[in-house]
């Protein structure tokens, strides 16, 4: 089992240079911890939060780690962005990486991001499937024609290309059987949202499959998105989740996000307990491995730090996550497809 983390917001009362400075040092912590994948999500505009931009930051971050460390966008706002200009982007991003990027897509949940775009939010899938067939074409092709309903390009040529042959692997975030599907046709791998419990999670991989089976398409593990948080027991353990995550879990309530409602924010204990890995270190590996033991997942991508924890805070909770978690799990083997597919649904 590989694992990786989210590196995400901080609070905008934070200077730049200190939040470039933590995601250095989160960078180096989480290398030195054992992780494997470092990716990063993406945001425009944001309330009260900074989110510094995936590609530019990523860039910076590959100088620092080490050739067999990953780095990925989970994920970038797909329609939002012109084909053309992402395609080349990301392509440029992955030849500077040498070879070691994933390209995180999705939606995002928020029209106003959209509107000051210029964007239509209600075509926003429609925009997302055409967007990953121009980029494709562009990274594994010479030359490009494309006819769509929303971008042209008549035979022109491509000059930047990434690494990775036929493309960078495509990950596409979903929370829904819809969406699932879409990851199916155009993904190459379905990205686990962390809000959904495991009984879902079953239900909607045997969707995935069936649809990519159906094209003829390989299985391969999904990531698997995880909050985790370590304590002396499950109490403690929430207590500690609430202390760092609540406020983000009532920023996701009050800009809409329909997972989270008032009362799961109020009775925090209970809303985040089938979606959160809680415990002490050995309760933790276990729910770990009996996750992997019922489902065909990897890598395990976990979000160390949340907006207003400091560098030092980070970097403890990457030693002692690397420690008690990464490392003691290293060797722990998920569930193929072929044996997952074999038994009934949950």
């Amino acid at each position: 089992m590989e694992f990786g983390i989210l590196m995400g917001d901080q609070p905008v009362a934070s200077s730049a240079r200190e939040h470039l400075d933590l995601m250095l040092r989160k960078a180096e912590a989480a290398q030195r911890a054992g992780f494997t994948y470092l990716t990063i999500g993406q945001h425009f505009l944001y309330d009260g939060f900074r989110w510094f931009q995936p590609v530019p930051l990523l860039a910076r971050l590959a100088a620092e780690l080490d050739d067999h460390v990953k780095i990925g966008t989970t994920v970038l706002i797909g329609p939002v962005h012109h084909p053309v200009v992402l395609g080349e982007e990301l392509a440029t991003l992955d030849v500077v990486t040498g070879g070691r990027l994933v390209v995180g897509l999705g939606t995002g949940y928020l029209p106003q991001e959209y509107a000051t775009m210029g964007v239509p939010f209600d075509q926003r899938y429609r925009l997302l499937e055409e967007l990953i067939e121009v980029m494709t074409a562009m990274w594994s092709q010479d030359r490009v024609s494309h006819h769509g309903r929303f971008w042209q390009i008549d035979d022109l040529p491509t000059h930047v290309h990434p690494l990775q042959q036929p493309r960078p692997p495509v990950w596409l975030g979903a929370m829904r059987e819809t969406g699932v599907r879409r990851a199916a046709r155009h993904g190459d791998v379905w990205t686990i949202t962390p809000q959904q419990t495991i009984d879902q999670v079953d239900a909607l991989i045997r969707t995935y499959a069936a649809e990519r089976t159906s094209r003829g398409l390989p299985l391969n593990p999904l990531p698997l998105r995880r909050e985790l948080m370590i304590g002396d027991g499950f109490d403690d353990a929430v207590a500690r989740f609430a202390a760092v995550a609540r406020g983000k879990y009532e920023a996701y309530a009050g800009r809409g996000m329909t997972l989270l409602g008032d009362d799961e924010v109020r009775n925090f204990g209970d809303t985040v307990r089938d979606h959160v890995i809680l415990g002490d270190a050995e309760t933790c590996r276990t729910q770990i491995a009996d996750i992997a033991a019922a489902l065909p997942v990897g890598p395990l991508l976990v979000r160390p730090h949340w907006p207003g924890m400091d560098a030092e805070q980070t970097e403890a909770y990457l030693e002692q996550v690397g420690r008690e978690i990464v490392a003691p799990l290293r060797d722990l083997e998920s569930r193929s497809f072929a044996d997952f597919l074999e038994t009934p649904a949950a």
